[in-house]
């Protein structure tokens, strides 16, 4: 069925020209079905016969197999139905009130649609949301110049940062004024960025133009992945749809692992974010890319033009920052929605993430305490969990692992005469369950690791099964928000055992264990168990609890498995039974005091603690102003106080303050830097502190070193008899 393009002459910057016509008249019942559907205005995607027998295989699936073990039944319908609204229309800013009482005949019938194989409401609701965005981009682009134009940027008003919350749009008048406030904001946003005035309008319309071509592109693979996902993801946010055009990707977050720059995407809204650095990928190792920067622009070589992708399909995105090795792709990223005047460019060289690059490596810190004393403490820097696994099968006796590599690093700093060791976890995203496993087992003499629950409620236990050579000294686990996984497993073993000190911050809380489904047409990759603890407590969503806790740079609203929809709870099973060897808790509030003691007068550690501040500050701000003055004045502001923190730490520390953060000067040897975390500092400063050889270790490795002599000093409560007594 077709409509009417029409164009409302009054309106500057554009009422729809694609007019909204009322559906009612369209309705038809589906018989046996119970259900209504609209015809479609102007756009007729239709699903395919193998995408219906696709939706009642994953329900099928989902509902057999799923840990969760939960039906999809209304309760879960309405879920689904305000989850694919959400992924059409996350920002509310192309439907309307009218659309939702329409569409919600749906809400709680998606469930028995779904069992029958129909995509009616799915498609249909899809291609209302085409015909609103191709008309929406369409009146933008016949009148931006105009529009633009027309903007006072002295006019005191605000624009919602976050709009996922806010009620639907009454009628076309409100949509209009929502779209009025984004552009004013993209067009100010540009102008803050120092983009001459008559580039602006260019600027937005080569934007807008590849939305309008892109949203062409769209065919009923695409509908019908963005719907499947919408339910599978109701049932945890690990249990996805895997289209078949993108299920060679085994992650859906696209992994630019293989020559690309290491790090891992999703789509947000309009943005691709960067969630995850892969452990020394390219991004990691270069610095300047950080975990929840939203990508604005992708430029190829060193001075190539960046064209801007907001609004592109992610996997349009990964092809354009994927390329030859050796190749150079310049990143243009903002710290957040709404700051996109923050903007900045992250120059990136391409290149294979190698084993050899992630596997452990160690060093050794030296510090002088208080009475004098030298001490020398063991690092092992830990970024995955690996094992050539290809070498393993084939039966080469000289296979690369992680718990092998660290054997022998630990080896070698024994004899090197530490004191302790320190296994660093920061920013280990997981890996190999085996090796988690045997890893533990070096700081173990026997006993289970990890406790696993399948959906039928069998426990099974996998750890170190005989007695034989493990290192017994003293040892300390580094952790932050992106230790994960198999790092929480590890660590959680060490920490029920007793056997070394957990510092840090709280782990991101993956508990959960997928596997991947083959489908009629694609795949699901689907969550069917669960880890747990020797102690019973699961490591999902609630992560590790370090016993030392350290100020943490990250969003924990953002990045962490509490920060995602319908992530699974936190629940505990009956512990196993395990030694413990020490009893780390009679000595923890001797450790965390003087610990805190070294922080308060330590101006390193202070700097990132207030720089932490400074982040949360930030993040509360929750609408921007529209007028200049205002958004320069709020620049100003967070700027200002930049500087003040680094001034203090310079002062307290005998140095001459700066003037301003845009500097070219070196920074000084104390300038404190921070391993793979995100930090206040201008970028080029930071780089100038890795650059630099006699730069101080970092803040916080150092602080760890210092909290492990101490418990060395403090000797923790032995809650185990000796082997020999128990054993005569």
């Amino acid at each position: 069925m077709s409509c009417t393009v029409a164009q409302d002459s009054k309106d500057g910057f554009g009422r729809r020209m694609l007019r909204r016509i009322s559906l009612k008249p369209l309705i038809i019942w589906l018989v046996g079905v119970g259900l209504v559907t609209v015809a479609a205005q102007g756009y007729a995607l239709a699903p395919a016969s193998a995408q219906s027998d696709t939706l009642k295989e994953i329900i099928e699936v989902i509902e057999d197999r799923h840990y969760a073990s939960r039906r999809y039944d209304d309760g879960l319908s309405a879920q689904h139905f305000t989850a694919y609204l959400d992924a059409l229309d996350p920002q509310r800013m192309f439907f309307d009130a009218d659309d939702i009482d329409l569409f919600s005949q749906w809400r709680l019938a998606l469930d028995n649609a779904g069992r029958a194989g129909n995509l009616a409401p799915a498609f249909t609701m899809f291609n209302k949301y085409h015909d609103e965005l191709k008309g929406r981009l369409t009146g933008i682009l016949n009148t931006l110049p105009e529009t633009i134009e027309s903007f006072d940027f002295e006019v005191e008003e605000y624009l919602d940062i976050d709009r996922s919350a806010m009620p639907w749009a009454q009628d076309d008048a409100e949509l209009d004024e929502r779209w009025r406030k984004r552009i004013k904001n993209q067009a100010l946003s540009l102008l803050l960025a120092e983009k001459a005035p008559e580039e602006i309008p260019e600027t937005l319309e080569r934007r807008y133009q590849s939305q309008l071509k892109r949203l062409g592109q769209y065919n009923a693979q695409d509908v019908f992945q963005i719907y499947a996902n919408t339910l599978a993801e109701q049932y945890d946010p690990h249990t996805n749809y895997f289209s078949p055009r993108r299920a060679e990707n085994f992650d859906i977050n696209m992994s630019l692992s293989f020559e690309g720059i290491g790090a891992i995407l999703q789509i947000d809204d309009e943005y691709a974010k960067v969630t995850r650095l892969v452990p020394a990928g390219p991004a990691d190792k270069q610095g300047g890319l950080r975990p929840s920067d939203l990508i604005m622009g992708v430029g190829q070589g060193e001075t190539g033009p960046i064209e801007d992708v907001i609004g592109w399909r992610l996997d349009e995105i990964v092809d354009l920052i994927r390329g030859p090795r050796d190749t150079t792709v310049r990143l243009e990223v903002i710290p957040d929605k709404g700051k996109a005047d923050q903007r900045r460019v992250v120059p990136i060289r391409r290149n294979e993430v190698k084993l050899e690059e992630q596997a452990a490596q160690k060093q050794i810190i030296e510090f002088t305490d208080e009475d004098g004393q030298t001490h020398r403490v063991g690092v092992i820097d830990i970024p995955a969990f690996y094992i050539d696994f290809e070498a393993y099968r084939r039966g080469d006796k000289l296979y690369r692992s992680t718990t092998r590599d660290v054997k022998k690093l630990v080896d070698e700093l024994v004899s090197d005469g530490v004191e302790g060791i320190v296994i660093d976890l920061r920013d280990n995203g997981g890996g190999s369950l085996q090796e988690a496993n045997q890893l533990t087992g070096l700081f173990i003499e026997y006993g289970p690791t990890v406790q696993i629950r399948s959906a039928e409620s069998r426990v099974w236990r996998d750890g170190k099964r005989r007695r034989s050579q493990y290192y017994e000294g003293p040892l300390a686990v580094m952790i932050n928000r992106l230790s994960a996984s198999a790092s929480e497993i590890f660590a959680g073993a060490i920490q029920d055992y007793g056997r070394g000190i957990i510092v840090g911050e709280q782990s991101f809380g993956k508990g959960t264990v997928q596997s991947l489904v083959p489908l009629q047409e694609g795949q699901l990759k689907i969550t069917e168990s669960k880890f747990y603890r020797v102690s019973g407590g699961s490591t999902q969503h609630r992560g590790v609890v370090p016993d030392i806790n350290y100020p943490s740079l990250f969003d924990p609203e953002k990045i962490g498995e509490s920060a995602l929809d319908n992530a699974l709870a936190w629940d505990q099973i009956a512990p196993t039974r395990f030694n413990r060897y020490n009893n780390y808790d009679s000595i923890i509030p001797t450790l965390a005091s003087l610990h805190n003691t070294r922080a308060a007068n330590n101006p390193d550690y202070q700097f990132l603690q207030d720089q932490v501040d400074l982040a949360q500050d930030a993040r509360a701000i929750s609408v921007l102003p529209l007028q200049q003055s205002g958004r320069i004045a709020m620049r100003d502001e967070q700027e200002a106080l930049a500087l003040a923190i680094e001034n203090k730490r310079r002062l307290s520390k005998g140095l001459e303050p700066l003037e301003t953060l845009d500097t070219d000067d070196d920074v000084p040897e104390s300038t404190p830097t921070v391993s793979n975390e995100e930090t206040a500092l201008p970028h080029n400063e930071v780089e100038d502190a890795a650059d630099d050889e006699a730069a101080t270790p970092d803040v916080l490795l150092l602080e760890t070193g210092k909290i492990l002599v101490d418990s060395i000093s403090l000797r923790p409560t032995d809650i185990v008899a000796s082997r020999s007594a128990r054993e005569s």
